[in-house]
């Protein structure tokens, strides 16, 4: 690697207008004034939150920030100011973002390689005005700003070999951090005059609309509301506790029949699917809810052994198959 090049873990919060191109075909000066104004507001508010503009290209641009949840309150603000401003409907620019927490290489100025890579291909995903992130940025918000967050579900961006748990950033208009911060002020018409030429085309090197098709399915059903993942987490233990009574009933039918232990069969596959379910709570920036969901799996197997013993441990055949084949995709992806 080259000795001016360096590598750090940041928070990246990438931005695109949605319709740029088509704004531009309709009137460019007043398109370019609209994308001056908008920049404007970007950078008013990277700055309040200790964020840089790392690079920028065509209508998009990319910053960072040392603190995750300052990136999160950041695009909120943004997404909020440029919404209240009164606009031409057929003018108007809507921002797709999408916020990353990963490793970077640092050029100059300029930041690079995977961690980027993916916040791009997350605020590609995003609907126009909305705000996707990723499940390391979940991790480090959930429970610290009162605006909720939705699980999306899995997504598997091109050139990943590993799926990507989204969420959405969900209630923005009433998104402030549980710790007071002065409202924003609003951003002001007077914008310094650039130059016209590095916007005359776009030139954003990432893909405009490649995950439009997700916009036009139905989302999964929200795994938090308003309150962020407190409500998650006690649907999760509503569920756990009708599982165990469900499996206390089914042992108490089980002594009563006299017909052998056979109780513990249902109780397996019910401890499953609330492992199955609590993976994506659990996981984290070490452990995903494939490796999760893989253990879980991995115990039924032993489990059944066990249940079903007959001197041959045979469990540890299809586990470390399951082993394996999470080494091979940990390999790919390093390489």
């Amino acid at each position: 690697m080259p000795s001016d090049i360096q590598r750090k873990l940041t928070t990246i919060l990438a931005a695109d207008a949605a319709g740029y191109s088509r704004v531009m075909e309709l009137n460019e000066e007043e398109g370019l004034r609209t994308l001056k104004a908008a920049r404007a507001v970007f950078k008013k508010f990277i700055a309040r939150h200790h964020g840089r503009v790392a690079n920028t290209a065509g209508d998009g641009l990319i910053a960072e920030f040392p603190s995750v949840v300052e990136a999160v309150q950041c695009a909120i603000e943004v997404q909020r100011e440029l919404g209240d401003q009164r606009q031409d409907p057929e003018m108007a620019l809507n921002f797709r973002i999408g916020i990353h927490l990963g490793d970077v290489m640092v050029d100059g100025k300029d930041l690079l390689g995977e961690g980027v890579n993916l916040a791009a291909r997350l605020q590609s995903m995003a609907e126009p005005g909305g705000i996707l992130i990723s499940q390391q940025v979940y991790d480090q918000v959930r429970g610290k700003l009162t605006v909720g967050f939705d699980y999306i579900g899995e997504r598997h961006p091109k050139n990943f070999s590993e799926g990507v748990q989204v969420y959405c950033v969900a209630n923005m208009a009433n998104a402030y951090p549980k710790m007071h911060i002065p409202e924003p002020e609003r951003a002001t018409p007077n914008v310094a005059p650039q130059s016209a030429a590095p916007f005359a085309a776009k030139a954003s090197s990432w893909p405009d609309d490649e995950f439009d098709e997700v916009l036009n399915k139905e989302r999964p059903q929200s795994a938090s509301s308003d309150a962020g993942d407190d409500d998650a987490e006690v649907a999760l233990r509503t569920r756990g506790k009708q599982f165990a009574l469900i499996f206390g009933a089914l042992c108490v039918i089980d002594m009563i029949s006299g017909r052998g232990l056979w109780a513990h069969w249902p109780g397996l596959a019910l401890l499953t699917a609330w492992l199955f379910q609590a993976a994506p709570l659990w996981a984290n920036t070490r452990f995903s809810p494939a490796m999760l969901r893989g253990a879980a799996v991995v115990t039924a197997l032993v489990l059944i052994n066990l249940f079903s013993w007959d001197g041959y441990f045979w469990a540890i055949w299809p586990a470390g198959a399951l082993g394996f084949a999470a080494l091979m995709r940990r390999t790919r992806k390093r390489t």
